[in-house]
């Protein structure tokens, strides 16, 4: 116990700075974090409220990049489509709380499971009829199904097209907008229990021929193992993690719409991922953490040369792509990644080479 304590001692630290983090903000700011009371209903506002929902999006996009990294990180399979398990999940869910004239708890219910298991099923679908392709092949494949599917739900009339629809009502206790203190922990649970999900199915027997897949799948193969049922598995569990972040989406911003479909949710967890170490467990958390509060403090500032004012929300993406360049190049393994190797090759040799190990004593002859 006391083992396993000191190895997420920093974990644990930062587990509990999540928890406490709207009273810290609002004991700070002199704000409330369950909001503003109006009559019987309560009013989202202040700047405990409105850090939540920052640090809410947060968790969003880690489960997202972290369901991504699971899938290239660890397995090596390159998808340019893992934004479809995304958007299918919002859309799952979106459609069982509009459409289907259940009650709301029950549809909600209902959107939850059937969101994981569709987005899961399709993923083992797409996997069977395309992993046997390798490479920029299978990975050009995913990004033609997910813009097929964009494009159906652009043009689908049920739904509203390109406009998208909002969900009317959310039970009570998960509406952001009446209770976002609760749905701040919900989606911190969530975030919480995807990586630790990923990080024991990594270090298990299964984890270990995905990695063997990642370095060298002609190997792994000679080796004995079904790579075709591996990768299968990976991308099953990845698109089932994708859908409980698309989800999550949905229900913070009460609308669905086909930009959930679009190649943006899969451009951003791959930057996530390589910025913040590719294969590594808190890797994509660091990126999608560095990214969406680079997004927050600077999209709405502008600068000034001169008589000219740049508003930054207009070049962000321009900026976006220099921030990705700068990083690579001073950590090319990503932050992670580079980080341990300064922290390695800072160690002394005698360190790296680990203990010495005692040599056996000769027998002694018998007399």
């Amino acid at each position: 116990m006391s083992k396993a304590l000191r190895q997420n001692g920093l974990l644990l630290l930062l587990l509990a700075f999540l928890i406490g983090f709207p009273f810290l903000v609002g004991w700070l700011t002199d704000s409330s974090p369950v909001g503003i009371p109006r009559g019987d209903r309560m009013v989202m506002r202040g700047e405990s409220v409105r850090w939540q929902a920052v640090l809410i999006e947060v968790y969003i996009l880690a489960i997202l990049a972290m369901s991504y990294n699971l899938l290239f990180g660890f397995t090596g399979v390159v998808s340019f489509g893992h934004a479809l398990f995304f958007g299918m999940g919002s859309y799952i869910l979106g459609l069982s709380l509009e459409y289907t004239g259940l009650d709301t708890g029950l549809a909600l219910t209902l959107g939850v499971l059937a969101g994981i298991v569709i987005c899961g099923l399709l993923g083992l679908l797409i996997g069977f009829v395309t992993l046997r392709l390798r490479g920029v092949y299978f990975a050009i494949f995913t990004l033609a199904v997910a813009e097929m599917f964009f494009i159906f739900f652009g043009r689908f009339q049920l739904t509203r097209a390109e406009d998208g629809f909002a969900i009317s009502e959310l039970p009570l206790w998960l509406d952001p907008a009446q209770n976002r203190l609760t749905f701040y922990y919900v989606a911190l649970a969530l975030f919480v229990a995807t990586f630790l999900f990923i990080r024991r199915v990594v270090k298990s027997p299964t984890g270990a021929v995905f990695e063997a897949i990642r370095e060298n799948e002609d190997r792994a193969q000679a080796l004995g193992y079904n790579t075709l049922r591996f990768k299968l598995l990976s991308i099953m569990m990845a698109a089932m993690i994708a859908a409980v972040a698309g989800m999550l989406q949905v229900l913070l911003n009460k609308k669905v719409g086909p930009e959930l479909l679009g190649v943006s949710y899969t451009v951003d967890p791959l930057l996530m991922t390589v910025i913040g170490g590719v294969g590594t467990f808190a890797g994509p958390v660091i990126g999608a953490t560095g990214l969406h509060l680079l997004d927050v403090f600077f999209r709405n500032s502008a600068i000034s040369i001169g008589s000219f004012t740049i508003d930054i929300a207009t070049v962000w993406p321009l900026l976006l792509g220099g921030i990705f360049i700068v990083v690579v190049l001073i950590f090319p393994q990503g932050v992670v990644g580079t980080w341990r190797r300064w922290r390695q090759k800072a160690r002394s040799p005698a360190q790296r080479a680990g203990p010495p190990t005692a040599r056996p004593r000769p027998k002694e002859a018998p007399e």
